[in-house]
């Protein structure tokens, strides 16, 4: 069983930056290696959205209205995937899923518990 712990949330001003954390256990190896592993965010009465998601090998993908201030990225030794969140807005506020999906079986995608974040002066 995948489990994801987010980290790293919390309250930030307009044009602030965060990192956001995502440490994964339960696979033999790195995760990175059977999974496609990335971030969602949602906001009250809206679902969740794909922020970005790394996959191996190949690029990351991200919602277009993000690349440029968002940067996905993950560390194999240590089994987790960071979210580097510059130039942060207000829209930006919302609680941030961690995800992992595997990548021949969809049934196995897990979800970590979340992380707020606010952006608000």
């Amino acid at each position: 069983q995948v489990q994801l712990v987010e980290s790293g949330g919390g309250l930030v001003q307009p044009g602030g930056s965060l990192r956001l954390s995502c440490a994964a256990s339960g696979t033999s190896g790195s995760i990175f290696a059977m999974y496609v592993v990335g971030w969602y965010r949602q906001t009250p009465g809206h679902s969740r959205e794909l922020v970005a998601n790394i996959r191996v090998p190949g690029n990351p993908d991200y919602a277009g209205s993000l690349e440029g201030r968002f940067s996905i990225s993950r560390d194999n030794a240590k089994n987790t995937l960071y979210l580097q969140m510059n130039n942060l807005k207000p829209e930006d506020t919302a609680v941030y899923y961690c995800n992992a999906r595997h990548i021949f079986d969809s049934h196995r995608n897990y979800w970590g518990q979340g992380t707020q974040v606010t952006v608000s002066s």
